[in-house]
């Protein structure tokens, strides 16, 4: 497998807008390998649980914070993804892993998330430094505009932290100052087709809506930090400990499964009481 890596131009992109697209980041094996792995997974189904949006429409979410050698923790630990993920973040301390998640858009009942930033929720836990955060989109199926997919401010992650609040279940920027970066940036539509990657920067404004369509729209979703980063108000003390990656063969070549429940999931009245 030829080694992945980011060029210059790439580096250069990200910092402009806030987050990169790699087309064909995993191949259709690795793909199918995810899919096939997730449908399955009686572990992943008993941790996941159902997010509203304002109409009650729900998405699937299942979280947890430990990458294991499950399928799904060796795409998070691989070479490709912490080595990217060290050339775009701020910093120079270790790359770490705070969380995963796997987001499941069902067809016709998929719900919208609203506008927000990743640091909006982070900013609670009490993280510094949002440049030395970021998370790594995986489309485990195509995600388009039928099916909800992403939709980003261009360079929006320059704005700075905004205020956020309670929007039904989910928690969501200020209106006002979205209204103002939707006059002032643009609005892009993230179409990712299976295997694709989108990094993106912890204050890069980001929503999806509602999933009409017939097809399902999954993916996962990896979240990093820098050693550096300590948070002050976070239970879980993943995101301070350095990865040890694996080889980017790994994934295919070693025998893998479903998560455990060694993974260390986030129940839903966890969340609650994060919030």
């Amino acid at each position: 497998m030829k080694t992945f890596d980011l060029n210059k131009e790439q580096i250069k992109s990200y910092n402009k807008d806030g987050y990169l697209i790699v087309r064909n980041f995993l191949n259709n094996d690795e793909v199918k390998k995810l899919y096939n792995i997730a449908i399955e997974d009686d572990t992943m189904r008993k941790h996941s649980y159902d997010l509203n949006d304002q109409t009650g429409k729900k998405t699937k979410l299942a979280l947890w914070y430990t990458p294991g050698n499950d399928a799904y923790g060796l795409l998070t630990k691989s070479e490709r993804m912490v080595n990217a993920v060290n050339k775009l973040m701020d910093g120079n301390s270790a790359v770490c892993h705070f969380h995963s998640k796997l987001m499941q858009k069902e067809p016709k009942v998929g719900g919208a998330w609203e506008w927000h930033q990743d640091y909006g929720y982070w900013y609670k836990n009490e993280f510094l430094f949002p440049d030395q955060m970021m998370s790594v989109m995986i489309a485990i199926t195509d995600a388009n505009k039928e099916n909800g997919c992403l939709q980003v401010i261009n360079g929006s992650h320059k704005m700075g932290r905004i205020e956020h609040g309670f929007t039904g279940e989910q928690v969501g920027a200020s209106q006002h100052y979205v209204d103002l970066a939707l006059k002032t940036m643009q609005l892009m539509y993230v179409e990712l087709k299976a295997g694709d990657a989108l990094f993106f920067h912890s204050n890069l404004l980001h929503r999806s809506e509602a999933n009409l369509s017939s097809n399902s729209r999954w993916s996962m979703i990896s979240c990093y930090n820098r050693s550096e980063n300590i948070p002050y108000n976070e239970p879980s003390n993943s995101s301070t400990f350095s990865i040890e990656s694996v080889s980017d063969t790994a994934l295919l070549n070693w025998q893998t499964s479903g998560l455990k429940e060694t993974s260390n999931f986030l129940e839903k009245e966890k969340d609650e009481a994060l919030k």
